[in-house]
């Protein structure tokens, strides 16, 4: 006779008991705590971001499930401390989820707002009701601050401190450029820099575009043109690190003009 099949969720659940087992788990899963997996929990974010940048659909499948790995290795440490168990973290969101949208889940009327706007407000409502009533309240630390700075600004510019337009934002950069310039130590320097930066997520932001998706893009442009620099350089038969800086230049312009779209 065979065995029922065990539901894959279940089966997950079942093999994190195992692993945290005092008595027949595995060493090193016994041995973490919320703190110690928290760094591979962003991690696996991460991939699982990575692998849709790429469109690989077969990684995606892979780092979902690593991801998913990370919430039930958290859920079973709530539950061994007698904290919540997944089954409470999954009737959470769910709960929240339904809350969100009560023109879907419930009889609330759509009164016609962005779903950015009735986000933002019923977000705001539940921080009211959590007693959280200052504007930056909640903006998770652990964010990348390039993604946390942008929070921060959106946040202020709800309570009306924001500019009107793009001239202000893109006249504080250059000031902050310039304080950047004459900063004298170090310390300045590292704060002056950072100005500069949270500045520069500002003039982003009031072009509408999100510094975040902004960056990464730049970053992986640099990557490919760097590396046709250095095709370019070897199929010369030239050590690119031996080049000059003017040399270098020069194959820099011929890879952005060689890419699609760009004229020589």
């Amino acid at each position: 006779m065979s065995k029922t099949p065990v539901p894959p969720l279940a089966r997950l659940l079942a093999i994190m008991a195992r692993l945290r087992d005092p008595q027949r788990g595995c060493e090193w899963d016994c041995a973490q705590s919320f703190a110690t997996i928290a760094p591979y929990t962003i991690e696996e974010a991460y991939e699982v971001a990575d692998a849709i940048a790429r469109g690989d659909m077969a990684a995606l499948k892979g780092e979902l499930g690593d991801l998913l790995l990370q919430v039930v290795f958290h859920a079973r440490m709530a539950e061994e401390a007698g904290l919540f168990t997944f089954a409470d973290v999954a009737a959470a969101i769910s709960a929240k989820m339904e809350a969100r949208h009560p023109h879907i889940f419930g009889d609330a009327p759509d009164l016609g707002q962005s779903r950015e706007e009735r986000w933002e407000r019923l977000k705001a409502d539940e921080r009211e009701a959590e007693g959280v009533t200052g504007a930056l309240d909640g903006v998770a630390l652990a964010l990348p601050a390039l993604m946390r700075a942008e929070k921060l600004q959106k946040r202020a510019a709800r309570q009306g401190f924001d500019w009107p337009d793009t001239a202000g934002p893109a006249d504080k950069l250059a000031e902050e450029i310039g304080e950047l310039v004459q900063a004298g130590t170090q310390v300045e320097r590292t704060e002056e820099a950072g100005d500069m930066l949270f500045a520069a997520v500002n003039v982003a932001r009031a072009y509408g575009v999100a510094p975040e998706d902004a960056l990464r893009a730049a970053n992986t442009k640099f990557e490919r043109r760097f590396r046709a620099m250095e095709a370019l350089a070897a199929t010369s038969g030239q050590d690119f690190a031996a080049l000059t800086l003017d040399q270098q230049e020069a194959l820099w312009q011929a890879v952005k003009a060689s890419e699609p779209g760009k004229t020589p």
